[in-house]
């Protein structure tokens, strides 16, 4: 079948299934701000006029606001004022509360509702607006009526925690929603998650305790604020709530307020992710290895390149940089050739930049089953910032060691007065930070607009565009030197100074979703993705390690690639019985094509150790260099898969899933159809809900360029996996571990034919073996931490060139990493904190012969910042001990990427 001759439209019908929730009744709880609790029974004010507390008797009289409101009182059909002592004051505090026929506990001025719910329910949205008598805060979900609300005061500040819910806000997991200064009399109002499963709710008054009302409604759950005024502040009431500021109701909202959201995360921990099954799925029920770095960690890392941020993450190291010129990894020994993701789509960055990336999720192991051809070893996934619904603005800078400046900016807001047109803007711009010797400086620039149109209540689409240029020295590192690396200065080029390489990356595209009903929806995305580079490059070849004498070769390479992709599944919830089901069927296209032409020549040689440059001299146009090689190769592919996510009962969950997937690869001499099929199967255990235990079986292909002595190309290589683990949330889920332990066997490896070397044969076969384990989130108010651990076992296992046993190279049996901030929480310094990481990689193999190995190190970052109202300062000092390390090698005796030496940064950012 030829798929570049496919030009037919799918058509896709699902069924529509309505589920019935009966929602649970809640308990009321009050307690005193002394910490002291006595109980009180509230009855129903339309039988009772008084209330008992602490042996005492209140008046208890209904709201005449609420006789003109159309919304539900909060847990009841009346409203009533309970006038309480403030036990740390002795002044008396009137709050407006509604209240139903249960028990209460007595605690100041403040309102305390507490019970737990079955299931953490989503708010989708914060909306604020002015009333006449205040500020009324909406938390928008379909579950309002769910919420049970924790409440207490401090001074002038007014804190409600709301258990089981968690705040999911247009721009993605874990944001704040504050807005300074809403209205005269409140200096601030935020919403945040508090930890994985709690949203805390602060409003702060400026003369006083504001007075608060609850309302349930079809928004959501709504606060309405109504402040205390000062003697010198004049009120802007209407002249009948005069003398009634405390009790009063807010009316209906007649005015927006201008809010700041802010795209930081107050946790280290992500309890959803998406890359392992294409549905937001708690972490707890995927039985696969995923790991997630928030926002929150780049921040205080001050991540300027993937690289950084990942190895925060079990099981991952930098592979291979091809000369500085990409981001390649190693995920559970076996190193990348099949590209990363980029929200779901396959991404060809050359260097993936970081200005608009919200998240980094890595999925462990094969993903074939929903992503086609992709390497056995896992899959990272680049999730970046969407558009948000209130008006949101940051700038930044990063100025650090070796001349670097990075000036970014982060916008966002609505287009539209209805807000259904929202948009987003990215920026950044980086000049110089390499500490390598040549005279090429980087010049980065990236802009990336979003642009999304809620057509409907039902139907969204959203359009994106990204463009980067970047221009960076073309760097093949150090060189091998017997069975380690040369001992020269780490700063050495082996190069030419003026060695550079130049890129433009160019990526646009659309997703579209409508949903039918609360079960069902159908997604539509398109996306396509350019890479066009041009790169001199003077490479080393051969080294005489007598006199240190370094055979060199100038090139001149050019290489375009374009990725075309379009995705289009069906996502739908029904019932088969008791049994819950979410089943995913979809569709993908792709077409992708890559041509590079590299001309070259022999050129002077170097002494490493007393290096003399300017002897090269470079052709001025490719048709003068005296030889080259070039190629063009074509991947087509159509893929179909289903997957299906049962909840057999509350604690049991099975994932099951399948994928066939057509492949038609050609060369310029050769061309091959090939099909493969991807299973997947996990399941679930949860004998406690914080514990999950979980087990699976993955397969995933990926084509083989390899070619025999007759030109055909090689089959598919294969990959298999089969893992176990333990997955704990702790702490109220503030924090999460992972235990897993795995074998993953790689299989039909193109290795050389021992007839006629310059063709294969696909009789190669890697193993890896590892444990891993992962920590992540909050350990305490103000305390974070991200730590991992990994054992890695990758070997050679079938090589007829290779010793049997041969160690994968650039894989450490151990490393881990801990990194952890503190930011005080209370008093004068408040908002002062301080970081502190350790990343250890043990010894590796520098090639497949194990002919040499590069040195364990040991590298220390620290950090100091400073948070205040919308100003954050920090400064990172990064290979603190400015200890020698490589960061990865190339494979070969040359390409050794070293470590950066003591590097300073600092970042002084602000949000309005």
């Amino acid at each position: 079948m030829k798929l570049d001759k496919l030009f037919q439209s799918l058509l896709l019908t699902g069924a529509v299934v309505v589920l019935t929730n009966t929602p649970s009744r809640g308990k009321e709880v009050l307690k005193d701000t002394e910490g002291e609790s006595s109980s009180a029974t509230v009855a129903d004010s339309r039988f009772k006029d008084t209330v008992t507390v602490r042996n005492q008797e209140f008046s208890v009289s209904k709201s005449p606001a609420l006789a003109s409101s159309d919304r539900k009182p909060r847990y009841g059909e009346s409203q009533v004022e309970i006038s309480l002592p403030n036990i740390k004051s002795k002044e008396s505090s009137k709050k407006t509360l509604p209240v139903k026929g249960i028990e209460r506990i007595s605690q100041g001025a403040a309102l305390l509702v507490q019970s737990p719910t079955p299931e953490v329910v989503q708010v989708t949205g914060v909306q604020a607006t002015r009333t006449d008598q205040g500020v009324e805060v909406i938390l928008q979900t379909t579950q309002g009526q769910e919420l049970q609300i924790t409440n207490r005061s401090a001074d002038n500040n007014f804190i409600a925690d709301i258990p089981n819910a968690q705040l999911l806000l247009p721009s993605g997991d874990g944001f704040i929603f504050r807005s300074p200064n809403p209205i005269e009399g409140i200096t601030e109002i935020t919403v945040t998650n508090f930890d994985a499963n709690t949203i805390r709710v602060t409003v702060i008054g400026e003369a006083g305790l504001p007075t608060v009302v609850l309302f349930d409604s079809d928004e959501g759950l709504i606060f309405g604020f109504t402040p205390v005024i000062s003697s010198a502040q004049t009120p802007q009431l209407p002249a009948e709530a005069e003398g009634e500021t405390q009790t009063e109701q807010p009316s209906t909202p007649d005015q927006p307020i201008e809010l700041v959201v802010t795209g930081q995360q107050d946790r280290y921990s992500v309890p959803n992710a998406t890359t392992a099954t294409r549905t937001d799925t708690p972490l707890r029920d995927i039985p696969q290895s995923i790991q997630a770095v928030p926002r929150q960690v780049l921040e205080d890392q001050q991540v300027i390149r993937a690289s950084e941020a990942l190895l925060n993450v079990s099981g991952v190291q930098r592979g291979n940089s091809a000369g500085n010129t990409v981001e390649l990894f190693n995920i559970r020994g076996f190193q990348q050739f099949g590209g990363n993701l980029r929200d779901g789509f396959r991404d060809s960055s050359n260097f993936v930049e970081t200005a608009n990336l919200e998240r980094i999720e890595v999925l462990k192991g094969p993903a074939s089953v929903l992503y086609g051809n992709l390497d056995p070893g896992g899959i990272i996934n680049y999730v970046t910032k969407q558009p948000l619904a209130e008006p949101f603005y940051a700038v930044g800078l990063q100025i650090g060691s070796f001349g670097l400046v990075r000036p970014t900016l982060d916008f966002s807001g609505p287009l539209n007065p209805e807000r259904t047109v929202l948009y987003r803007l990215n920026a950044a711009y980086e000049g110089g930070g390499n500490f390598r010797n040549f005279d090429t400086e980087v010049k980065r620039f990236f802009i990336s607009p979003v642009v999304s149109w809620k057509i409907s209540d039902r139907t969204d689409v959203t359009f994106e565009f990204e463009y980067v240029n970047d221009l960076r020295p073309s760097d093949r590192g150090l060189f091998a030197f017997g069975t380690g690396i040369a001992d020269i200065p780490f700063d050495r080029v082996l190069g030419e100074p003026d060695d550079s390489s130049e890129s433009t990356q160019f990526r646009t595209g659309y997703r579209f979703e409508h949903r039918f009903n609360d079960d069902w929806k159908i997604r539509n995305r398109f996306r396509l993705s350019s890479v066009d580079a041009i790169s001199y490059t003077t490479e080393p070849d051969s080294l005489n390690e007598e006199t240190g004498e370094l055979f060199r070769t100038l090139y001149k390479e050019v290489y375009e690639l374009k990725n075309y992709g379009l995705q289009t599944d069906v996502v739908g919830k029904f019932n088969t019985g008791s049994i819950e089901h979410q089943l995913l069927f979809g569709v993908d296209l792709s077409w992708q094509t890559e041509d590079g032409f590299y001309p070259f020549t022999e050129t002077a040689s170097i002494n490493i150790f007393n290096p003399v440059y300017g002897n090269v001299s470079r052709p001025a146009s490719r048709d003068q260099y005296p030889d080259s090689f070039s190629f063009r190769t074509e991947t087509n592919s159509l893929g179909f898969f289903l997957q299906d996510q049962v909840k057999l009962a509350e604690n049991l969950k099975l994932l099951v899933g399948g994928r066939f997937d057509f492949i038609n690869q050609s060369t310029t001499s050769s061309e091959r159809e090939d099909q493969a099929f991807s299973p997947r199967v996990g399941i679930v255990y949860q004998p406690i809900e914080p514990i999950s235990l979980y087990t699976s079986f993955s397969r995933s292909f990926q084509p083989n360029f390899g070619t025999r002595v007759d030109g055909s190309l090689l089959e598919p290589v294969r990959g298999t996996q089969y893992e176990v683990g333990i997955r704990g949330e702790f702490l109220n889920s503030r924090l999460t571990t992972n235990l897993a332990a795995y074998e993953i066997t790689k299989s039909n490896l193109g290795v050389t034919d021992p007839d006629n070397p310059i063709f294969s044969i696909p009789s190669g076969e890697q193993r890896s073996r590892g444990i891993e384990l992962d920590v992540t989130g909050q350990i305490l108010p103000g305390w974070n931490m991200i730590a991992s651990y990994a054992y890695t076992d990758a070997r050679v296992t079938k090589d007829d060139n290779l010793q049997p046993g041969n160690l994968l190279d650039g894989v450490p049996f151990n490393s881990a990493s801990l990194w952890s901030t503190y930011e005080i929480q209370t008093g004068d310094l408040q908002g002062l904190g301080f970081g502190l990481g350790l990343f250890y990689v043990g010894e590796r193999q520098g090639d497949l012969s194990n002919s040499f190995q590069i040195p364990s190190y040991v590298r220390t970052d620290a950090s100091v910042f400073y948070r205040r109202n919308n100003w954050r300062v920090s400064i990172n000092v990064n290979n603190l001990f400015n200890v020698n390390y490589i960061e990865a090698g190339g494979q070969v005796r040359r390409n050794i990427d070293p470590g950066a030496p003591l590097t300073v940064r600092g970042r002084v950012s602000v949000e309005f």
